[in-house]
């Protein structure tokens, strides 16, 4: 059984473990090895720890999915989209969805984001959009099962000097769809 809470300060650690580890999981042979290797599970949660006082001011929503073992095994962040009309009333983002590599499939993301989606529901976002690699065919399913569809937006992000395309998905607000893998048992 997974269940979601906020994530809490302390929680910096095991969320950037499970950021590394989903980065290098998803990316390999899009994003350079060279980078992937050079990620660090320290200096990311000392920048996970720098941002999340800020992050919570600035409105955003950090989420841990934790096991059976109490364990952290995924992270969702949200907010409100940085354009004109985000946030209340507007549209929100969804900046990052992770889980740990040898849980995907298990209804650990989907735990995490049907909280991001109730999370967009008691804020009043309209919609919610999120980036996601072009080439993570994967990552796209899951998404399009989930109700998001590409809206045309691309932009491109550079690793060690490597274009990678991202695609922009849309969603409009309303209950998560359920069916096989819906998980069951989640709490806040």
């Amino acid at each position: 059984m997974t269940w979601v809470r906020e994530m809490a300060v302390g929680d910096a650690a095991a969320v950037s473990a499970v950021r590394v580890a989903g980065w290098r999981a998803a990316y390999a042979g899009v994003i350079p090895g060279a980078y992937l290797d050079a990620m660090s599970v320290e200096r990311d949660a000392a920048v996970r720890e720098e941002r999340f006082a800020a992050g919570r001011a600035a409105g955003l929503c950090d989420l841990v999915a934790v096991g059976a073992d109490g364990q952290v095994v995924g992270w969702a962040c949200c907010g409100p989209r940085n354009t004109p009309g985000g946030g209340a009333g507007g549209e929100g983002e969804v900046y990052a969805l992770y889980v740990r590599p040898d849980l995907l499939g298990r209804g650990v993301g989907r735990a995490l984001l049907d909280t991001v989606h109730d999370e967009a529901a008691a804020r009043g976002w309209g919609a919610l959009v999120l980036w996601v690699v072009e080439a993570n065919a994967r990552a796209r399913r899951f998404y399009e099962a989930a109700g998001y569809r590409a809206d045309g937006g691309a932009q491109s992000e550079e690793y060690a000097g490597v274009a990678v395309r991202e695609v922009r998905y849309r969603r409009v607000a309303g209950p998560f769809p359920c069916g096989p893998g819906h998980p069951s048992g989640v709490r806040q």
